[in-house]
């Protein structure tokens, strides 16, 4: 069928013979009737051979009619007239900042468009948390902070002082920038200004919502998750990337609001197209329910004069850039432009002023089609919705910004906008006073105070708020892992097998068993982790619909509806997700959850980096654990598999403790301290910890060294009385190679080691910059000594160390170190290749920790030169070979 047939009506009569029974349908049956009658028109065409196009649009109005509308309950003036007074004070806050400083920032526009959005909201559907109900979860647009701090205002949460403190933190008593739980603990939820993480992160608190459900650890039920996401923001791979799970799992307690003002931080988000649309077909195509909220109460009469569709046509013809234009410009301009293109659609307004034209409102601005969308969300079962809100940037900005490219920037109104600004609100000051960007607060006593009171109060309670009250755990103490403690006598094995080991006895564990998460992407079996699918079950919704292929073996692969394990597939994203999900599970749940994490170290901070920085603003407590980590340790796999900076990165996060653990014995005091400390003392730490797939004995774990292995280093080995005498250090696999080295350095070249086992340099820099900061403020008091000096500073020779990580990882130890100090790291790409191969390439094997020890011996001469050359010869070492760094 060509376009021309589709185009042009060939027969006028039968097709009206067609709409007029499809309007008696839906006249006398309903439109679910109607709705069936089409399906199975459809149905009988394809199986009839007809390739019948598909779309997954419907015409660019509302999703609800208005005869469908829930009434809105409530003073709809009163609370206009709140809506109005958060507005002004949001913008005042943000002028009267920048009035002191154009450093401070800040954003009017955003809220501007939503005001609407989140005042229904407050109103009349966020629920916070009380005894009876677990509360909502609301993800607030991070660029509209400053109308939830406007808000707090009237609730008398925060006074004057504190808004004109907005983006003033250093001396205290400030308001963040942005959402961020850590600066402001007892207000903010969840971090959501970098975008696309407040979207991915709805979905993965959502299902963990129900995972807490279903294996009874929390009720759940009647809870929502609302985040409000910026239709530019769409565009972030993060945000639409989980939506699909979503829809699979029938999460009917998420509901996002997408605030569809068409434009991003620089112009229109499709100024070309209908992101609209676009994200309806994307949406609608993945499972969701999609309820567009197009436009206000003011065009009801128009749309219902159309009886052709020639409005309904124009608007969908028209592209966001005009859209954009039209409010931006008048009544007049929209009248000749807009309405002006169709004759028919020129008379239709021909009656209207050109103010009554302006006065034709989008949805996002209407209260009654902004609740009935919501109400419809909220009572929706098993499935996700999104509405789609269609909004103005910078509404009531006027000449200042309203619909303009520069809006999302704007934060500086002179004395007349801000004028203008009050009066389009109606905003009871004075001019001199809206001149300043003075605030206004109506009173306790106040019927706008006294409202808004009563609606949050029947709501539970004020919000955004954090609670932070979860009982402490009853964590073991070490001797839980006593079969790890004692070694793996002839046995070799992996950190990361003794650290399956943990889990599985922490599993079982009567007190804290039931709150142990293990999550891992899709790699379980081969962190050998497939014996706990039978044990504790992969958690799913809906349990086990299938006979697994392996049901005859003894590890199958078992799906179940209280599984503890979090699978997740090919996702680091979505596992790390997950993760923060368990990990902030004290905060949001009111339960103390314990996250281990598992995946390939390379895949975790550099591909989920700004995830894990959102963790750290959300005070997550829980284990990441590295896997196959060490640029050396994972043989074959090659460059962009072989870790060599993650200990690095993670370092970067100030609440994110790490180590680097050699010894199965060492990972079970770090573990069990790292509980102790997350879960029993409650401090607002995460841990990254990293495991190796390298298979060696496990020695049982020498008397006296918790603390050494706590604080970052301990003396593992000491060596002789020898005159020429180094001190070597190493962590991760590579302390097995300083090992080797040590007896090399003393049965070929006469020389004595201290083997030192370093389980975290980042701890050891940490500790040391505080000791040195202490110094700094205490000059008239006796100087502090770091813990890196006091295992030092009574030792002989020169420092060595070697570790499977960047130089840079073991050198920023450098200053504190008492002596001449090398470092030795794997600097470079990685390659494919044996361990053996890739440590010599690397230039970290045993061999060449005996060159770079005999080096420093020569340069503090107490070694000859010439001997370090034989040294080179006797291990066949060539010393032209290429730098691995630049190799």
């Amino acid at each position: 069928m060509s376009t021309q047939d589709l185009d042009q009506d060939i027969d006028q009569q039968e097709t009206q013979e067609w709409l007029d029974a499809l309007e008696s349908v839906l006249e006398n049956e309903g439109p679910e009737r109607a709705h069936f009658l089409l399906e199975q028109m459809i149905e009988k065409v394809r199986r009839s051979g007809v390739n019948l196009p598909h779309s997954s649009n419907t015409a660019y109005v509302n999703t609800i009619p208005t005869h469908l509308e829930q009434a809105m309950p409530g003073d709809i003036a009163m609370e206009a007239r709140i809506r109005s007074l958060i507005r002004w004070n949001a913008a005042a806050m943000v002028v009267k900042a920048n009035r002191k400083s154009s450093e401070l920032g800040g954003h009017i526009a955003s809220f501007a468009s939503a005001a609407t959005l989140y005042d229904v909201g407050f109103n009349h559907f966020f629920r916070a948390p009380t005894h009876e109900h677990g509360g909502d979860m609301v993800l607030f647009q991070g660029h509209s902070a400053p109308g939830m701090y406007a808000r707090a205002f009237l609730e008398g949460r925060f006074d004057e002082e504190q808004l004109d403190k907005f983006r003033q933190e250093v001396d205290g008593g400030g308001l963040s920038s942005y959402p961020h739980p850590w600066l402001m603990p007892d207000f903010w939820q969840f971090p959501t200004v970098s975008m696309g993480l407040g979207p991915i992160q709805s979905i993965y608190q959502a299902r963990f919502m129900h995972y807490m459900h279903d294996r009874g650890l929390s009720c759940t039920r009647g809870r929502k998750i609302w985040t409000f996401i910026g239709d530019g923001e769409t565009d972030e791979p993060e945000t639409l990337g989980a939506i699909s799970l979503a829809a699979r799992e029938k999460l009917d307690n998420l509901i996002w609001v997408i605030n569809c003002n068409l434009q991003r931080l620089d112009g229109p988000v499709r100024g070309n197209g209908k992101i609209v649309q676009e994200l309806e077909a994307i949406f609608r195509g993945v499972g969701w329910k999609v309820i567009k909220v197009m436009w206000g109460s003011y065009w009801d009469p128009l749309l219902a004069k159309d009886k052709d569709g020639l409005l309904k046509r124009r608007m969908l013809e028209c592209v966001d850039g005009d859209f954009q234009n039209y409010k931006s410009k008048d009544g007049a301009y929209v009248r000749e432009h807009f309405f002006g293109k169709y004759p028919e659609l020129k008379a239709m307004v021909a009656n209207m002023s050109d103010d009554d034209i302006w006065r034709l409102n989008r949805g996002g601005h209407d209260p009654h089609k902004v609740y009935a969308a919501y109400k419809e969300a909220a009572d929706t079962v098993d499935q996700p919705v999104v509405i789609l809100a269609h909004s103005v940037k910078g509404y009531g900005m006027g000449a200042a910004g309203e619909g303009q490219m520069r809006t999302h920037s704007q934060k500086k109104l002179d004395a007349e906008e801000m004028i203008a600004y009050k009066n389009r609100f109606n905003i009871p000051i004075s001019d001199e006073q809206a001149g300043k960007a003075d605030y206004y607060h109506p009173g306790k006593d106040s019927d706008e105070y006294k409202y808004m009171m009563a609606r949050r109060e029947a709501l539970g309670g004020v919000m955004p708020v954090r609670n932070r009250t979860a009982a402490p755990l009853d964590v073991p103490d070490l001797s839980i892992f006593d079969p790890i403690l004692k070694g793996s006598g002839e046995r070799e094995m992996s950190t990361t097998m003794a650290f399956v080991r943990m889990l599985t006895l922490l599993g079982r564990d009567k007190n804290i068993g039931n709150n142990i998460v293990p999550i891992v992407p899709d790699e379980a079996r081969t962190f050998g982790m497939e014996g706990m699918f039978r044990q504790q079950g992969i958690y799913s919704s809906v349990g086990q619909l299938y006979t697994p292929q392996d049901k005859d073996q003894v590890m199958f692969y078992k799906e179940d509806k209280t599984g503890h394990i979090l699978q997740e597939g090919i996702n680091e994203a979505g596992a790390m997700s997950s993760w923060i999900a368990a990990a902030t599970a004290y905060s949001n749940h009111n339960v103390n959850m314990v996250p281990f994490y598992i995946y390939y170290s390379m895949f975790g901070f550099q591909r989920i980096g700004d995830l894990a920085w959102m963790a750290g603003d959300m005070q997550a407590r829980g284990f990441l654990l590295g896997g196959t980590a060490g640029r050396t340790t994972l043989a074959g796999e090659g460059l962009q598999h072989q870790d060599g900076h993650s200990l690095i990165l993670a370092a970067t996060i100030p609440n994110c403790v790490t180590y680097d653990p050699t010894f199965s014995y060492e990972l079970a005091v770090i573990v069990q301290d790292g509980m102790r400390r997350m879960y029993k003392e409650q401090e607002n730490v995460f841990y990254y910890i990293t495991v190796m797939n390298e298979n060696y004995q496990q020695p049982a774990i020498p008397k006296g060294v918790e603390k050494g292995i706590l604080k970052g280093m301990y003396l593992l080995q000491g060596g002789g009385k020898r005159r020429k005498k180094v001190q070597l250090m190493g962590s991760g696999t590579i302390l097995r190679e300083v090992i080797e080295a040590a007896r090399l350095l003393d049965e070929d070249w006469s020389v004595d080691a201290d083997v030192w086992s370093v389980t975290s340099y980042n701890e050891l820099r940490r500790e040391a910059q505080d000791v040195d900061r202490w110094n700094m403020l205490h000059p008239l008091e006796e100087p502090k000594i770091s813990y890196i000096e006091k295992c030092l500073k009574d030792r002989r020779g020169p420092v060595l160390s070697a570790t499977d990580y960047i130089k840079g990882y073991s050198d920023q130890i450098r200053k504190w170190v008492p002596a001449k100090y090398d470092v030795l790291g794997t600097d470079g790409f990685g390659r494919s290749d044996t361990r053996a191969q890739l440590r010599k390439h690397f230039e970290v094997n045993a061999v060449y920790v005996v060159i770079a020890a005999l080096k420093l011996l020569a340069d503090d001469g107490q070694f000859p030169a010439g001997k370090v050359q034989e040294a080179i010869a006797k291990y066949g070492i060539d010393p032209e070979k290429p730098n691995p760094a630049t190799a």
